[in-house]
């Protein structure tokens, strides 16, 4: 029998074996939610923001390698996935936006809460095109799924309410989704350069990102062969870091020291499936070798000898047999002896806070990984939060971290827990918020209350922007504009049917978390920790120690000394 677009559209949902629309309903979606109300194979779930919707899909979406689905309806009500929709494009995460649009009468007349949703959201997506008619299905919906689900990432479909009620006339092109996942390599030849260059080095370093999912034993097996430190960037942390003896931290801003010196102390790096962006953490001198699945990421972050196109997987495999065997692994041995003592310090430091008040951030995420399940799945807020599940968190296989690593949005962590949790609700989701990247997108946390998803929210709650305050510092710029004036999060959430726990003193921190880790439904832990803890990266150049001291000789002169005291008590005399 004809079917309405909008029927076709959720049929061919389901199909394609999405479970659930993320989304705020309207009345230029109301066609599609009734479609959705008459399919028990698919689920509407209603938030309180559509940022918090786009965040939770890029977020189920990235767990599951699945098509996963957003919608908002006309004008502010799609305007407000934009956001989370950059973080899943930039995350390669699956997602399909459905943006509903105005009457189609009206279109062109500025008409109220028009909006150009091919225009608006034509840089964050693969595929973004308007179904204005009937004829037009069921071919742009497959060709927008298949986007997607082809080159990872976003893609959107536009339609007005009143066209998607017409009726289409035939389903003769209609397929199921095509998911292929053909094995990418390098050439013979590329490889035989590659493999040239490896055996005639002295010194090795990986540099491993996203795009070492699933090529763990590859990467192993490749470390055994060549004694290569690896070194992981934070999108490959839960992929690299879980038991490899040959993992010597990450790198960069936030990184670790050993991460550092094994890149710099290299004579060849090798790139695996990482975008790494921060020019400066490259090596100086070292020749750098790039391995991508994107052929347009190679060599625009820096100079290049060789950039190679394919899956890092199909690639070691295929690599491995061209290899020599080295016997000297002194390299290696110095930068893992590197590696330990970087950990055994920032594990020390984190104990090393157990008694002091206010609650370190370090310590309270060192018990978090500690408590937390071998299967748990972390999400973490820009700035602190991320840098402390950077050092703190040691991944196990299993575990999953999730974050706005790559648009570095505030808000996402909660929003994410939720996509998670919804996705697995067997597993224990804890997200890692900040006060500031909490309270943007406070009001969903309703959402958790709603759907009952056994969520656990810890927020790092140090009344500030905590990371800008520190770039101000940094810069010899007294913090400005950064302090927040906040609720006792904990009884807010008791407030609105959640359990909460303030925990103020470090001394409670492992049993508040116990009780919250074991509570059978939401819990928000509202920490109260250290606002003068500052972020040390691996290498301090010149610039950022005058520029600290610029901070501390301006606020003594500002008669703000107890400022700088507490600075320097929390980070340097301890």
């Amino acid at each position: 029998m004809p079917k309405t677009i909008a029927a076709q559209i959720v049929e061919q949902l389901i199909a394609a074996g999405v479970k659930r629309v993320h989304g705020v309903v309207g009345d230029s979606l109301n066609s599609i939610t009734d479609e959705i109300r008459q399919h028990k194979e698919l689920e509407w779930i209603h938030y309180r923001h559509e940022e918090a919707a786009a965040f939770a899909a890029g977020a189920e979406a990235q767990l599951t390698g699945q098509l996963a689905v957003c919608a908002g309806s006309c004008g502010p009500g799609n305007m407000h996935l934009i956001n989370g929709l950059y973080d899943a494009h930039r995350s390669m995460a699956p997602v399909l936006a459905i943006a509903a649009q105005i009457p189609s009468t009206e279109i062109g007349t500025s008409y109220f809460q028009e909006t150009r949703p091919e225009a608006l959201f034509r840089e964050c997506s693969h595929y973004c095109e308007t179904i204005a008619s009937a004829r037009q299905m069921p071919r742009v919906l497959q060709t927008a799924m298949q986007h997607a689900i082809g080159l990872g990432g976003v893609a959107v479909i536009a339609l007005s309410g009143d066209v998607a009620t017409q009726t289409v006339e035939s389903n003769g092109l209609e397929h199921p989704l095509l998911v292929s996942r053909p094995a990418i390599r390098p050439s013979d030849k590329e490889l035989h350069k590659l493999a040239d260059l490896i055996n005639t080095a002295e010194k090795v370093t990986l540099l491993c990102g996203r795009g070492c999912a699933g090529a763990h034993d590859e990467l192993i097996a490749f470390g055994e062969k060549i004694f290569s430190p690896m070194v992981h960037a934070l999108r490959g942390k839960e992929f690299v870091e879980y038991d490899n003896p040959f993992d010597v931290g990450m790198t960069g801003l936030i990184g670790f020291s050993s991460g550092y010196h094994a890149m710099e102390r290299s004579d060849l790096v090798i790139m695996l499936g990482t975008d790494f962006p921060y020019k400066d953490w490259f090596p100086s001198k070292a020749k750098i070798v790039q391995v991508d699945i994107r052929a347009e990421r190679l060599g625009r972050r820096c100079a290049i000898s060789l950039g190679l196109v394919g899956d890092v997987k199909d690639t070691l495999y295929c690599l491995l047999p061209l290899l020599k065997q080295r016997t000297d692994r002194s390299f290696l041995d110095k930068c893992i002896t590197h590696y330990h003592n970087s950990r055994e310090s920032l594990e020390n430091h984190a104990i090393g806070k157990a008694d002091a008040t206010p609650i370190h951030p370090e310590y309270l995420t060192h018990i978090i990984n500690e408590l937390a399940d071998p299967d748990a799945i972390f999400t973490a807020d820009v700035g602190e939060p991320t840098v402390w599940a950077a050092r703190y968190l040691r991944m196990k296989k299993g575990q999953r971290l999730l974050g706005s690593f790559n648009h570095g949005s505030m808000a996402s962590a909660m929003p994410q827990a939720i996509g998670a949790q919804l996705t697995h609700p067997g597993r224990q989701v804890i997200s890692l918020s900040g006060d500031g990247g909490f309270s943007m997108l406070m009001g969903d946390i309703l959402t958790i209350v709603q759907y009952n998803l056994p969520v656990k929210i810890v927020v790092f709650n140090n009344s500030s922007l905590g990371f800008v305050a520190m770039e101000m510092k940094v810069a010899g710029l007294p913090p400005y504009g950064t302090d927040l004036k906040n609720p006792d999060f904990a009884r807010m959430a008791e407030a609105i049917g959640i359990k909460g726990i303030r925990v103020e003193n470090p001394a409670n921190v492992r049993t508040a978390l116990q009780k919250a880790f074991e509570h059978d439904g939401p819990v928000l832990i509202d920490a109260v920790v250290n606002p003068s803890v500052l972020v040390m990266p691996p290498k301090i150049e010149f610039s950022q120690a005058k520029g600290f001291g610029m901070y501390a000789l301006k606020q003594v002169f500002n008669g703000n000394g107890k400022e700088v005291w507490d600075t320097l008590t929390s980070n340097f005399l301890d």
